[in-house]
């Protein structure tokens, strides 16, 4: 496996329809700063978490799941210790997928298709098996079921502070009264505050997150 940062891999300079690999991060790669790339790109969680940062939304994918990050995208990773994961890029003209980032549920079959393609050799990317194996793919690809697994974010520190803390500790962090008395302010300007920058209640906004945790359990 490669690292998160594909080894100085950029699959941008190649054409090929599609080309995927298995990721393994390491200990000195948890986080990847914000970019791009001209290709499309699916994120399967294999082993541990990843969140993605796309446009003041977090894309949190368990496992049995992969974010979809369409081409020219900006975006950020960060991921656990020891995560695997598979990246698959695939040309902007290919196959038809969704304009807009999102989850997708993955069925074992097209899980086993990106495995498969993942560990094909560059000399087999070319040959006529992987071009039919691709194919494949791309029948299986825009079937998958979209889930909203996002978690609405922005750039306000208290915002940014009340996700990282209860990403770490969930369990913890279940009243709005709390968050008030950790910023000193009131209840009701904190509720303010949360719906202005998500677009939810705090009630909501803390029910999405804990149900995206509770899948990558």
């Amino acid at each position: 496996m490669i690292g998160l940062r594909l080894d100085g891999y950029d699959p941008d300079l190649h054409h090929d329809a599609a080309v995927a690999f298995c990721i393994r991060a390491r200990d000195d790669e948890l986080f990847s700063p914000r970019h791009q790339h001209r290709k499309g790109q699916l994120i399967l969680a294999l082993h541990g978490a990843i969140t993605c940062e796309v446009e003041n939304a977090m894309w949190m994918v368990p496992p049995q799941y992969a974010v979809w990050l369409p081409g020219s995208l900006p975006h950020s990773n960060h991921v656990t210790a020891g995560a695997e994961l598979c990246f698959l890029f695939i040309e902007p003209a290919a196959v038809v997928m969704p304009e807009r980032c999102c989850t997708l549920k993955i069925s074992p079959l097209c899980r086993e298709l990106i495995l498969s393609l993942a560990r094909r050799t560059d000399p087999e990317r070319a040959q006529m098996p992987t071009q039919r194996l691709i194919q494949v793919l791309f029948d299986e690809l825009p079937q998958q079921p979209q889930e909203q697994l996002q978690l609405p974010v922005s750039g306000h520190p208290k915002i940014r502070q009340m996700v990282e803390t209860m990403a770490q500790e969930p369990a913890r962090w279940n009243t709005l009264g709390q968050w008030a008395s950790v910023f000193a302010m009131s209840e009701r300007n904190l509720a303010r505050l949360v719906v202005k920058e998500t677009g939810l209640s705090f009630r909501r906004w803390r029910h999405q997150l804990q149900l995206i945790l509770a899948l990558q359990a």
